[in-house]
């Protein structure tokens, strides 16, 4: 609950240090006080939008903080573990804003964006302004309070995710349709490249090899020639030759190793040179014997190396490179096949996830129904109290599975019919402004009752409600602040009378500026209060009985 605000140099609020006790307070100014200043203030530390406008003027910065304790608010608690922030028997919101507009927010002393003040501020407070009633003709408002009545989280955030997921495939299945001509015209162009590179079924060193082939082809004749002349100097020739000639050098050089044995290195470098020469001579030989001119085979050669050429520059690559191109072609193209089947299998998923949402969606619409005919009962009763003796509200839950969304597919409408013998129809066509509060104040009352936070602020809710139903509004909210802290902004007696506390707010002039103070009230001075309220500026013997009167009841 909340225990402490602080506020420094808010709008007309110089510095107030407020202590709140559990139970209900009332709080009551005269008009144009500021009687709801303080609860602007907390908003700050909810996260609520600021500006350079909200900063006292003459003062540097506003400044804001309000102290709750956690001793029976779990989800806070929970949430401030899984944020990685300090976590203790209390919780410290601080909020400042600097003239030039900036703002800092923090939590227990740690500096946080101020979206986590947004996230953290309805687990510690729920606040019902005095606009809620017109906010409660709109169906998705009323949805939100069945929802809040119900409190199916649970099923709530299984829609969530549920949806999440089929908009995921459904984008991507989108993304890939999208594409699809592309993938098609792509693929057509891919399979003819194929086919063609198929048909050629170039190996990968063949280009290599063909080209190496070719060339040797290209000059056999040259080949065949020089070889010959090779072989007829080393030794076929007839007159002269480098082996015959060797031949007679190595005789030689054995005639003078037997003179003198200095000399027979010569004869063994002589050996070997002929040996190498004869060897030389055989490998010629043999290579000229496999060496033949064959015209066929050289223009087939020639026809598919001119052929790779062609390939490679229609392929826009180097003749070297047409078998890799080829390999990632086909690369490619089994890639588009599997869109093809990817596509498929995600039309697939895209009608499990749905189905898988429709059943979600159906457990959260009968969970939908079954709060919303208790909650029927409940607020025919409340409205009965608060003098619309025949009155009827009721709840209409309809399922629309084409209709899918992140909280359902539930349309939800408010009806009521306020006199006997009338059908129930739209509230936003039958309920009159008085009306209209009084069914909405009944249906804040009973939801806040179930919602598990801490704080409730009343802002001024019983705008429109008077006499005898402000007493039963009065003792709603103390019944309500019983099990809950109720903070209720209010001008009607009957409505403050039945507060376990009250704090009472005025204005004041002070030198050339005005400052707005807000204080605790002692017994009497709730007596002078009350009086006050209902009988205006003039207190009279009567009206400080009655007020007294309010109190004891």
């Amino acid at each position: 609950m909340l225990c402490q605000l602080s506020i420094n140099n808010f709008a007309i609020v110089r510095f107030l240090e407020l202590d709140f006790r559990p139970g209900m307070t009332s709080i009551t100014g005269e008009t144009g006080a500021g009687k709801s200043i303080a609860i602007d203030a907390l908003g700050l530390c909810l996260g609520n939008r600021a500006d350079a406008a909200s900063v006292r003027p003459g003062a540097s910065k506003t400044e804001v903080s309000a102290r709750f304790s956690l001793a029976d608010v779990p989800l806070a608690k929970r949430w401030l573990e899984d944020n990685d922030l300090e976590l203790e028997d209390e919780c410290i919101l601080r909020r400042t804003i600097g003239s030039d507009g900036r703002s800092r927010a923090y939590i227990n002393g740690n500096p946080v964006p101020l979206t986590q003040l947004k996230a953290l501020g309805p687990l510690l407070v729920g606040i019902h302004g005095q606009h809620a009633h017109h906010a409660m003709l709109k169906t998705e408002q009323q949805l939100y309070l069945l929802d809040s009545y119900a409190n199916h989280k649970l099923l709530l955030d299984g829609v969530s995710s549920a949806y999440q997921r089929y908009r995921q495939i459904e984008q991507e299945l989108r993304q890939l349709v999208l594409s699809q001509q592309e993938r098609i015209a792509r693929k057509q162009l891919l399979s003819y490249q194929v086919e063609e590179l198929n048909d050629f079924a170039l190996g990968e060193h063949e280009f290599a090899e063909i080209e190496q082939e070719h060339k040797r082809l290209a000059n056999s004749t040259a080949l065949i020639e020089s070889c010959q002349l090779a072989l007829m100097l080393l030794s076929e020739g007839e007159e002269a030759n480098i082996e015959s000639l060797l031949n007679r050098a190595v005789h030689i050089s054995a005639d003078l190793e037997s003179v003198d044995a200095e000399l027979s290195n010569v004869g063994g470098m002589l050996n070997d040179a002929l040996i190498q020469v004869q060897e030389s001579s055989s490998e010629l030989q043999r290579y000229l014997d496999k060496l033949e001119l064959d015209p066929e085979h050289f223009a087939m050669l020639e026809a598919r190396l001119s052929k790779a050429m062609q390939l490679a520059r229609k392929h826009q690559v180097m003749p070297s490179e047409l078998y890799q191109h080829h390999q990632q072609l086909l690369t490619e193209l089994g890639s588009l096949d599997s869109d093809e089947q990817k596509l498929e299998e995600i039309e697939q998923q895209l009608e499990a996830s749905k189905q898988n949402y429709l059943t979600q969606a159906q457990k959260l619409s009968q969970s939908r129904r079954r709060y919303a005919k208790e909650l029927d009962k409940l607020v025919t009763a409340s409205i009965h109290e608060l003098n619309m003796p025949k009155g009827k509200f009721s709840i209409a839950v309809e399922f629309s599975p084409e209709q899918m969304s992140v909280n359902g597919s539930d349309r939800v409408e408010f009806l009521v019919t306020t006199n006997p013998g009338q059908p129930l129809q739209s509230l936003a066509k039958v309920a009159s402004g008085g009306e209209l509060s009084r069914i909405g104040l009944g249906i804040q009352v009973i939801t806040a009752r179930k919602v598990a936070t801490p704080t409730l602020i009343f802002d001024e809710v019983d705008v429109g409600i008077s006499g005898p139903t402000a007493a039963v509004v009065g003792r709603m909210l103390r019944t309500l602040g019983e099990s809950t802290q109720v903070l209720c902004v209010t001008h009607l007696p009957q409505v403050a009378g039945n507060g376990h506390q009250h704090m009472f707010v005025a204005k004041h002039a002070k030198g050339s500026g005005t400052e707005t103070s807000m204080v605790a009230l002692d017994k009497e001075q709730r007596v002078q209060e009350l009086a006050r309220l209902l009988g205006g500026d003039t207190i009279t013997s009567n009206t400080l009985a009655n007020a007294r009167e309010l109190l004891s009841s």
